[in-house]
């Protein structure tokens, strides 16, 4: 698979060209950045022209832009009308940068009709052409509907799953049963992603991408995002973006992309406040979100919490093999979870002129996971038990994190504009556990405590600046510092009868870990007239780090990374879009890869990471077609990865604990994906949406695995084959109903494998009071739970571990709104936008992401 992967990078940089114009077939969609919807249109608009009119050699050119934001409306609708009799002329499509033109216009007087759906249309008269002559109209602004400030009701759907050029956006606010649920009820149903059942996130089978809330990172999700998505209530979710391509913009972490989760955030004049509840048999759910704009400025402030409460049980059957003889452990555990999770903010915009403006935000969160286990260990030598003891665990992992951001914008004209932004970002991190051991009959055996803590602090300034260059052609540049400083102290106690003193066989320790980044990047994009669009663009990055592992300075070299990134699309006269993508990507270590303490939770099954680590390096390839048929779309994707110097969960023998396996990270192997996504969205009728997908994709991996000589070279390989499928109805009197179903297949790693396994559910909503409020019903995994199997082999043990979630759940969910608010729509801001680092984790909290974002 190399050297096709190399061959054909080689191609795509001969173009030294990419694409990254908006899809004009494309449903409406939200772009991250706070601007309304705007639906698009797959070709130019169809007018009724008078065909024996004369052509001249004069132009008409303009500017369509939204009247209150002054920024492009993308695709609106242009006629050029004959002002005496009133006959249409010509007729075009402003494009991505909203910008028309006519050509060939004769000698005469004429009135233009811009028209875009949510808007008001805007007519343009007296338009005076003489021979020859060229007209420059400047901007024509379009105001807001005012049937959309009205609020009419709309009886359609829209699309759950939108395809744009460069993303896919799920539209979570429309998905009714994840009402009262967190965030990993809302990616379970994204396209292209997975969760397993501990809330860990996947992109085409790599736990390696970046996600972002708003844009921008939060410590958080450096430290877990796991953790950062059940802290985000699904009600709270407004969009969720996968960037599958990410351009020279975006920072260069993330082999295999870019998640984006889009909260809700409304701009008013006025005031209003939102209220948000739900109560069920497994979890509790509150949020309070207000807002307040007085002329200029912007204010709101929000609020939101989740409690969860589940039982849950686990066993282990282990066993390994040593020169003095073989070691067997079985072990059973019942285990309860509790956990509270929030998030809550304060935001004020303000309206410096027409043209710049100046927004803050400062938002908190926290999260508390406890755990309590009872487990059942029992141990074997050569298969005679030799002891069998009980071991009670209460693990606490609980942290608090602030991010503080503060931006400016100056936009010169339409896609012409200037930013600086900044932010400050703290997360302080407890990860600890108590443990007593006792024999069969009651007798203490020792207790053991394991303290954690760590700090995660970022500073991060940027300034980004983009400017078209005539009709068809767009500039973009910025440079980006990010200086990270990581703080983890840990210590052992032991004893008996609650008297802890400092554990001998495990010493404290700490890791002080500082990182800078300094970046650049050059972006152009082309698009030609018969809809050919190129982007091409570079990014450098620097990267120095200073280490300390308790007292011991470590060596780890500096590195540089030019990235480079290629994208090209076409759209053809059928509505069929075409895009190849090219991209090379980085992966910086996480926190917890990096975090040299020894958890020794589970006696047997011990992890700690590797402060020695290096990044990884990938070479990603991306081919996509889709098809919009009226309202329904269709997308086919084909990809393949190569990832060297790969970040690899490596499993051996302790060589202190008789039976113990020990696992950690290296940098020692090299992982290839290639695979297929096919998705839809089709409406049954104007009421009945459908839409699912599939994904298949075999991955290939190789690394060196501990043997009784040493270490030898190993390597696994498998399909792995996912899916899902959502049906939603509106019926008549506010009511709605929402279906869920979806699989993951067995998942490869190094040394074995993880079973697959399977989630649905089925919700109902009511709308009351004229759409003010709604109260709703969900039912989760009604017949059973959910079971992951995992198994790991290599010539020295083995080892298999069951994790069963009783995660079946019946919920109630009510919103209400109160206020008096009148919609403008969101003012353009530019906001910090951390893509480098490492997120993600699994089951072991030895892979809970990294500080890097």
């Amino acid at each position: 698979m190399k050297k096709p992967i190399v061959a054909l990078l080689f191609i795509l940089i001969g173009f030294s060209l990419s694409v990254n114009a908006q899809r004009p077939g494309g449903p409406p969609s939200g772009d991250g950045n706070g601007r309304p919807s705007r639906p698009g249109q797959s070709t130019p608009p169809s007018f009724d022209m008078d065909a024996g009119t004369p052509k001249g050699n004069s132009k008409i050119t303009g500017f369509v832009i939204d009247s209150a934001v002054t920024i492009a409306v993308e695709y609106a609708n242009v006629a050029l009308i004959d002002q005496e009799s009133k006959k249409v002329i010509d007729g075009t499509m402003a494009d991505g940068n909203g910008k028309f033109q006519f050509t060939r216009v004769a000698k005469g007087t004429y009135s233009l009709k811009v028209t875009f759906i949510g808007y008001e249309d805007a007519l343009v008269e007296n338009v005076k052409v003489e021979k020859g002559e060229d007209i420059d109209l400047g901007t024509v602004k379009l105001a807001i509907s005012a049937k959309v400030l009205d609020e009419v009701t709309v009886t359609g759907l829209k699309s759950i799953i939108e395809e744009k050029v460069d993303r896919l956006v799920y539209n979570a606010e429309n998905d009714v049963t994840s009402k009262g649920g967190d965030g990993t009820d809302v990616l379970r149903k994204v396209p292209m992603l997975a969760v397993d059942l501990d809330g860990n996130l996947s992109l085409r089978g790599s736990e390696n991408i970046r996600v972002l809330i708003n844009n921008k990172p939060s410590t958080i999700v450096a430290s877990s995002v796991a953790d950062a998505l059940k802290m985000i209530p699904a009600d709270l979710i407004k969009t969720v973006e996968v960037i599958t391509s990410p351009s020279a913009k975006y920072d260069a972490e993330g082999t295999t992309g870019i998640v984006n989760i889009i909260t809700k955030r409304s701009s008013v004049q006025g005031y209003n406040l939102n209220i948000n509840t739900g109560v069920g048999v497994r979890g509790t759910n509150l949020g309070l979100n207000g807002n307040l704009r007085v002329g200029k400025v912007g204010f709101s402030l929000g609020g939101f919490g989740r409690a969860f409460y589940n039982k849950s049980a686990t066993e282990l059957n282990q066993t390994t093999i040593a020169e003095i003889g073989q070691f067997k452990t079985t072990q059973t555990a019942d285990a309860r979870d509790f956990g509270m999770f929030g998030r809550y903010n304060l935001g004020m915009d303000v309206e410096i002129s027409k043209s710049e403006y100046i927004t803050g935000n400062v938002s908190f969160g926290t999260r508390n996971m406890n755990r309590d286990q009872d487990m059942l260990i029992s141990n074997f030598t050569n298969d005679v038990l030799s002891r069998e003891s009980n071991r009670l665990l209460d693990t606490k992992n609980s942290s608090n994190n602030v991010d503080v951001n503060l931006d400016y914008v100056k936009i010169f004209k339409p896609t012409h504009e200037w930013s600086v932004s900044t932010q400050y970002s703290q997360n302080n991190m407890v990860n600890n556990f108590d443990a007593s051991n006792f024999t069969l009959s009651g007798e203490s055996l020792g207790e053991q405590q394991n303290l954690n803590a760590s700090i995660n602090k970022e500073i991060t300034v940027q300034t980004d600046y983009m400017m078209p260059i005539g009709q068809r052609q767009m500039f973009e540049t910025g440079v980006k510092g990010i200086f990270r400083e990581v703080n983890s102290d840990f210590e052992y106690l032991a004893g008996f009868g609650g008297s802890l003193e400092a554990d001998a066989r495990n010493p404290a320790g700490f890791l002080n870990y500082n990182q800078n980044v300094q970046a650049g990047y050059l972006s152009y994009t082309y698009t030609t007239p018969s809809k050919w669009s190129f982007k091409a663009g570079a990014r450098y990055e620097r990267t120095t780090i200073d280490a300390d592992d308790s007292g011991v300075i470590l060596d780890i070299n500096g590195y540089d990374n030019l990235v480079p990134s290629v994208n090209i699309s076409k759209i053809m006269k059928n509505g069929l879009a075409v895009k190849l993508a090219y991209n090379n990507r980085i992966q910086r270590p996480g926190l917890q890869q990096l975090n040299p303490n020894f958890n020794a939770a589970n006696p047997q099954s011990i992890e700690i990471g590797n402060p020695n680590l290096e990044p990884e390096i990938s070479n990603n390839v991306e081919l996509g077609l889709s098809k919009s048929i009226k309202r329904n779309y269709v997308n086919l994707s084909f990809y393949a990865r190569q990832t060297n110097n790969s970040i690899l969960r490596l499993t051996s023998l302790s060589d202190t604990l008789a039976g113990a396996l020990v696992t950690t990270y290296e940098n020692i192997g090299k992982e290839q994906t290639s695979g297929l996504n096919l998705f839809g969205n089709f409406f049954l009728t104007p009421k009945w949406s459908l839409n699912g997908g599939f994904d298949l994709y075999y991955t290939y991996m190789e690394g060196q695995v501990q043997t009784l000589d040493g270490f030898e070279v190993a390597s696994n390989n498998g399909i792995v084959i996912g899916g899902r499928m959502m049906s939603q109805i509106s019926l008549n009197k506010g009511w709605a109903v929402q279906a869920f179903g979806g699989m993951r297949g067995n998942q490869v790693t190094l040394q074995g494998q993880r079973t697959g396994f399977g989630f649905y559910s089925l919700g109902l909503r009511k709308d009351i009071n004229d759409k003010k409020g709604s109260l709703g019903f969900a039912f989760d995994n009604f017949l059973g739970g959910m079971t992951m199997r995992s198994t790991s082999v290599s010539p020295l043990f083995s080892q298999e571990s069951i994790n069963y979630i009783y995660n079946q759940n019946v919920k109630v969910t009510f919103q209400y709104k109160l206020g008096n608010m009148k919609f403008v729509a969101k003012k353009k801001t530019r906001s910090v936008n951390n893509t480098d680092g490492v997120g993600g984790g699994d089951d072991n909290p030895a892979q809970g992401g990294g500080f890097n974002r």
